[in-house]
């Protein structure tokens, strides 16, 4: 009696909504070409949304598995070659893998709808002939199939339609009030959220503090937001298992934040699209203006790398302020019986203090304050305000990088409509570049003027940490000796004067510091 052949069914699908390619018809056709040969199926490799001209049939989460194990199964049914590969030389390798394992491939749908076999469990060189015809056959298909969705989106993108995929955050899907089709069009609820951001942002406020915000507040980061629009759930798949919504971080923040897009540029893998003339394409009113753009630009630059950040966990609001006088090392807020004090800990640094101090935090904090409003309290806090001129020079260099990559594509245009295509975008960056190099540019000026606050005030509704920063920024150092032994009549009328030392940077530099960057670095301090 001759054993069962045991079959495996391979469905893949590029985009999961495709209906004429849709995983039920193939698992169909391939169950009833299975039940014709008699053959029992005894499991599934299902990939969807998984490209065949991407990955080869090994490279496939479920196939690939599935093909490491050959002693599991006879053969594998598809519906048509082109569920298997869309190259030759993915289907060499399929071909060796089945030869040498002794496999039969089966696509219930041949050329011209007959099912067709490529039996490679004894040498057949009509079957790799065959096998390498159709594939050659695929591979041109998949190519054609390339270039007329390539040429129509272009042509889409250039006309400022929506040519489908990610919608940039911001923006939303509207009818094309010009004709058929969709654009892209600010959406409010985003635009909104985005105003606060880059308000919050340019106020000194770091992106892990704003991100840390969002979520607070629940607000949706445009993955989810752009989910919900589409009357979707919110969510999605991570390591197999669903979570109720993505996070905002400071990564997410600082992509949308760099976008192009913001500026109404219609963008193509991460590039602006251009017009005949060059000029970027737009999706519609922009967010922000080119000025704004690149002075959003200039600060993200600006920001600094979390690890150098003044420390945020502590409310001792003389941390770096406070020195040692024996060792020159900072002092820390510690707890002790009925308060707290600021205490020399050279030997957690592996280090010997010839002369440890310690004080009482109260005593301390005190004595600084008095001297800070003593010297500054009743002056005015300053703020610098920068007037941005316009330089074409950021932009110009978007068009040469964007020229140079056109460029070294040159020899990869292999059809005449494709070289066409390629001849336009030079020619239309060409145009830009002219016109940009021919924009003179306007200097940038800088003004300082007063905020109409005090450092007494400014004080006064500040906490610590807000207080800290204004002196870490002022340049202030409060240097503290080592007390007598016992010190009975210090614990009584409070420290010696001679222990006690303060400096601070001159009232000019105080002047010229953007303090008002402080406040809005110690607010961001509540959420971090």
């Amino acid at each position: 009696m001759t054993n069962q052949l045991r079959a495996l069914s391979a469905i893949r699908l590029s985009v999961r909504t495709d209906e004429t390619t849709s995983p039920g018809r193939q698992r169909a056709a391939n169950s009833n070409e299975a039940a014709r040969r008699g053959a029992v199926i005894v499991g599934e490799a299902e990939d969807l949304d998984v490209s065949a001209t991407k990955t080869t049939p090994f490279n496939r989460p479920e196939l690939g598995a599935w093909l490491a194990r050959p002693d599991d199964f006879d053969m594998i049914i598809w519906w048509r070659m082109d569920r298997a590969v869309r190259s030759m030389a993915d289907m060499a390798e399929l071909g060796r893998w089945a030869k040498e394992n002794g496999k039969l491939l089966v696509f219930a749908e041949g050329p011209g709808g007959a099912p067709l076999e490529l039996d490679m469990r004894t040498v057949s060189p009509v079957s790799e002939l065959i096998m390498m015809m159709l594939a050659f056959s695929a591979q041109m298909e998949a190519l054609a199939i390339q270039e007329r969705v390539t040429g129509a989106q272009a042509a889409l993108r250039t006309q400022g339609r929506y040519s489908g995929g990610l919608v940039p955050y911001g923006y939303g899907k509207v009818k094309n009030p010009d004709g058929e089709g969709f654009k892209l069009a600010p959406d409010p609820d985003a635009v909104k959220v985005l105003s606060g951001i880059i308000r919050d942002v340019l106020d000194g406020q770091s992106l892990t503090a704003v991100a840390m915000a969002l979520n607070e507040a629940g607000t949706l980061v445009p993955r989810d937001y752009q989910a919900v629009k589409a009357g979707r759930e919110p969510g999605g798949m991570r390591a197999g298992r669903r979570h109720d919504r993505f996070k905002w971080t400071a990564g997410t923040l600082s992509k949308v934040l760099r976008s192009p897009a913001l500026m109404g540029y219609r963008l193509h893998q991460g590039k602006p699209v251009r017009d005949r003339d060059g000029n970027p394409v737009l999706i519609g009113e922009p967010v922000l203006s080119r000025e704004e753009f690149d002075t959003l630009q200039d600060h993200l630059s600006t920001l600094t790398p979390q690890k150098n950040r003044t420390r945020k966990d502590t409310q001792a609001m003389l941390l770096g302020v406070a020195k040692c006088r024996g060792c020159g090392g900072n002092l820390y807020l510690s707890k002790r019986a009925g308060g707290m004090d600021y205490n020399c800990r050279a030997t957690a640094r592996g280090e010997r203090c010839p002369a440890s101090a310690g004080i009482r935090a109260d005593w301390l904090e005190a004595y600084v304050e008095a001297e800070v409003m003593a010297r500054i309290g009743d002056s005015q806090m300053t703020k610098v305000i920068t007037h941005k001129g316009y330089d074409p020079t950021p932009e110009l260099r978007e068009v040469e990088a964007e020229l140079r990559a056109l460029y070294a594509d040159k020899d990869s245009r292999k059809s005449r409509t494709g070289r066409m295509i390629w001849q336009e975008e030079v020619d239309a960056l060409e145009r830009r570049a002219e016109a940009l190099e021919a924009t003179p540019r306007t200097e940038a000026r800088t003004e300082t003027v007063e905020t109409g606050e005090t450092y007494a005030s400014f004080w006064a509704r500040h906490d610590a940490a807000g207080r800290r920063q204004l002196l870490l920024d002022a340049g202030a150092r409060a240097t503290v000796a080592k007390g007598r032994s016992g010190g009975g009549a210090e614990r009584l009328k409070g420290p010696a004067p001679e222990r006690l030392k303060f400096t601070l940077a001159s009232h000019e530099d105080l002047h010229a510091a953007r303090l008002e960057e402080v406040e809005a670095e110690e607010y961001a301090a509540s959420y971090e």
